[in-house]
Formats: structure tokens, sequence, C-alpha cells
């Protein structure tokens, strides 16, 4: 299966050191849900654990590559956080095997740089009961960032907020990551 481009994760305590998982949760408003939220491409899991821990529904926690969602897996447990069902997915090409509407919180965190983001937020939108919200980071478009996909292809809030109305979205806010200088947030809903 292939991976997204530029999509590597470089080693765990480094890509730690660029977050605050229970901050950014928080500020794109998954928190106190009790339906179901939907991690696209849950790499180290510190998003999911952050979800798992502030909602009451299953956090499905998705990634392509075997080692991601043993990392995850491991880390609910040592979180004791049992809310969480990790799965090995490749969501690009087979979409993320939930049932239609059946999802109150969809993240998309550091991954609409693929190759088809209105695709992926077809899929998101697809999953999302009415009422449900979408919440994305992306790497700022800023040459001083540490990490991140190349800049020709690092979507602008801008690019994020078009693509997701593209597939039927509504805009909610853009969200100042003050937890999160690198990165900037928007959260979108479906009607």
């Amino acid at each position: 299966m292939p991976k997204a481009r530029e999509s590597g994760m470089p080693e765990e305590k480094y890509w730690e050191s660029f977050f605050n998982p229970g901050c950014i949760v928080e500020r794109l408003g998954c928190v106190d849900l009790t339906d179901d939220v939907v991690d696209f491409g849950c790499g180290y899991g510190q998003f999911t654990i952050a979800a798992a821990s502030r909602t009451t529904g299953t956090v499905f926690a998705l990634d392509i590559e075997d080692d991601m969602i043993e990392v995850t897996q491991s880390r609910a447990e040592v979180s004791k956080v049992r809310n969480i069902v990790a799965e090995r997915r490749d969501f690009l090409a087979e979409g993320c095997g939930r049932p239609d509407a059946s999802a109150g919180f969809a993240m998309l965190f550091n991954i609409l740089h693929v190759e088809n983001p209105v695709k992926l937020l077809q899929e998101a939108f697809r999953i999302l009961k009415s009422g449900g919200r979408v919440g994305i980071i992306h790497w700022k478009n800023d040459p001083a960032t540490p990490r991140g996909p190349s800049l020709s292809i690092r979507p602008t809030p801008e690019d994020c907020r078009h693509w997701a109305e593209e597939a039927g979205l509504r805009f909610v806010s853009s969200e100042d990551l003050c937890c999160c200088s690198w990165h900037f947030g928007v959260v979108m809903k479906k009607a």
C-alpha cells in the first residue's frame, strides 16, 4: 500500500516536540463528545489519546503503517484509555471503513497535502453525522518550520477551507493554535 506523498514520520520524541495534543484537540472542539471520532492518519497516536481522554465515544485511529498502529495501541494501554480502536487501513484508497453518518468528529491532522485532498474530505463528510465537525491542522506555509512536506504541496488555511467546502462542508472557524506555533487550525462542519 502506498503512503501519502511526503508523509514519513520522524523519530517519536522529535515529532512530539512540535505539539501540545490536548490543547489542539480542545481548540478544535474535540471535547465532551459522545459520538465517535475518526483520526485519519493517527501516526504515533498522540492526538488519538488526547481525543479519547476528552470524549466518551470510540476513537477510531487509522494508519497505513503497522508500527504506527502498534505504537498507538501501546500508548492507549499505558494511558489506560479504553475507547480506542486502532486499525491499519489505506483510507486513501479504500475509505475509512466506518458507516455513513456515524461519527461526530473527524481529525485530519497534517494530512491534506495528499494528492487528492477533496476525496479525503469527502470521506470525512460521508462518515459525519449532521452537525459533525472536521478538525484540520497543518504545517504553516513558512520555510522556517522545522518539518512538514515541501512548501510546494503544503496547503494554506484557505486551501483547506476551499477543499472542504468543495466536499460539502461549511466553514466554522480558523483557530489560533497558540499551543503549537508551527501549525494552523481550521474547523469545518457538516450541515
